[in-house]
């Protein structure tokens, strides 16, 4: 679910929601939002990395929550001995090769965002939405 409370399945390829709603089906995924986990609603202002913090268009600095929401993913995989992510590309929390600029100028560039960072540091793979398909021999399925 996007920041704004719409689908982001739109950015999903055939092949790679096919795999996802199989292993959703099997139990195989966890569905969590770094962003909620660490207390921002749905919906909320959008919200753009710049280096270390993360900050709305009005300036409002949403760091604190961005870092909170990735130490507990971080704590769910390693509850359930996690090794693989599946996150959202260009988030500010899950973009795991690119995210926004933070001028709110609907350019991306190359970075993580702060969960992606965070889980990645830690030894978690992380996947996006255009990268589920090589995640499956990873598992074996």
């Amino acid at each position: 679910m996007r920041y704004d409370g719409g689908h982001c399945l739109r950015h999903w390829d055939a092949a790679g929601l096919a795999l996802v709603r199989r292993w959703q089906r099997q139990g195989w995924l966890l569905s969590f939002c770094p962003e909620v986990a660490g207390g921002l609603p749905v919906p909320r202002p959008a919200a753009e990395r710049v280096g270390s913090f993360v900050r709305t268009r009005s300036g409002q600095d949403v760091t604190h929550a961005f870092q909170e929401g990735a130490r507990q993913a971080l704590e769910l995989c390693r509850r359930y001995r996690i090794r693989y992510a599946i996150l959202k590309q260009g988030s500010p929390s899950c973009g795991n090769s690119r995210i926004y600029d933070g001028t709110f100028s609907n350019i991306r560039i190359a970075g993580q965002g702060v969960a992606a960072e965070y889980l990645m540091h830690h030894g978690v793979q992380v996947f996006n939405e255009a990268e589920v398909v090589a995640l499956q021999p990873l598992l074996g399925t």
